[in-house]
């Protein structure tokens, strides 16, 4: 099939791009590289090894989506490309709101001018907020608690209720935990504009020497070290998510919403330990005050996407390390370094 992948040069669009094209999809990539890199499209070329048409293009312009889907017959969606930062988010909603919020309208509306009725979409686990009980369910109440929470559930909603009014338009909804790692090549990976909002990442570039310390946001939460415990997923497990929601939407011809995590928390600390093993050196850490809304401990119950996609979590840990480990020190400045893999 032909998919357009919006927002496929960022870290999951771009994993996922690879899995697509591996399992003999055509894809072309639409960006605005707000938050990537045209050099993350070189990579991915050399990883599948051809070449991905490239279009930068925002999601709220009506006018270049439209030129787009006139110049391809696609067969489904794949929606990336939204603004993803909790702190950001807080300080710029009107950012948030229109970037994600009218983006996808104009995704949406984009989509149904021209016959196109598939679409996985990229959501979060932040429509859960400060969840009542773990392991996570997919119908656990939806209380987001920050921006971009908000503007995932919006989205969520403003997808769900195109479904209700079109018979024919067909979602997988997909609720994302924790993403990290990286492609085991070492030639794409997370490579964040400015500093790095989560642990993985910044763990990375503390290793690499671009970073003093870590932060680790509170030691007295009611978890096995005091730390919080989350749900980490490595991104090709992520990226072979969406892949299987695409053949559930094309074989199975109806809507799904799933969790996407392994099923067990990992606190900060552990993970800190798991990367001081992976990249064979120390991390050093200050423990400062607990962040405003942050959880204990949340975790997903990834059962139903087993159920209905036939998929799960693969890589432990360590893998989810010590490819992360890989990437950065392959790439020290990122997507603007000289790689020189084994």
């Amino acid at each position: 099939m032909q998919i357009l992948v919006l927002g496929g040069a960022g870290y999951i669009g771009g994993h996922t791009s690879v899995v697509l094209t591996e399992r003999g999809h055509q894809v072309v990539i639409a960006d605005n590289f707000s938050n990537s890199s045209r050099a993350a499209v070189a990579r991915l070329e050399q990883v599948v090894g051809a070449p991905l048409p490239l279009h930068e293009l925002d999601v709220r312009d009506s006018v270049g989506l439209e030129r787009v889907f006139s110049q391809y017959r696609f067969d489904a969606v794949m929606h990336f490309a939204a603004l993803k930062a909790v702190g950001e988010s807080c300080k710029k909603p009107l950012d948030y709101f229109d970037n994600n919020i009218s983006g996808t309208i104009t995704v949406l509306r984009a989509m149904s001018e021209a016959n196109v009725r598939r679409l996985v979409f990229s959501s979060s686990a932040t429509v859960y907020g400060d969840p009542e009980q773990v392991p996570v369910r997919e119908d656990a109440p939806l209380q987001a608690s920050n921006p971009y929470g908000r503007t995932k559930l919006v989205m969520e909603q403003l997808i769900g209720d195109l479904c209700t009014a079109d018979p024919n338009f067909r979602a997988a909804v997909l609720r994302y935990f924790n993403p990290v790692g990286a492609h085991p090549s070492g030639l794409i990976g997370e490579d964040p504009n400015g500093p790095p909002n989560n642990l993985m990442p910044f763990m990375c570039q503390v290793a690499v020497g671009r970073r003093e310390r870590l932060q680790v946001f509170g030691d007295d939460y009611p978890t096995v070290d005091g730390t919080g415990v989350r749900d980490y997923l490595h991104v090709m497990d992520l990226a072979r998510a969406h892949v299987d929601a695409l053949d559930y939407l094309c074989n199975k011809d109806r809507s799904v919403t799933v969790n996407l995590g392994t099923g067990s928390g990992v606190s900060v600390l552990q993970m800190v330990k798991a990367f001081e093993r992976a990249a064979g050196k120390a991390i050093p850490y200050d423990i400062v005050a607990r962040r405003l809304g942050d959880s204990a401990t949340v975790f997903a119950d990834p059962g139903l996407a087993h159920a209905l996609l036939g998929w799960k979590a693969e890589h432990d840990l360590d893998a989810m390390c010590r490819d992360a480990w890989r990437w950065q020190a392959l790439n020290p400045q990122g997507y603007g370094s000289i790689i020189q893999p084994d």
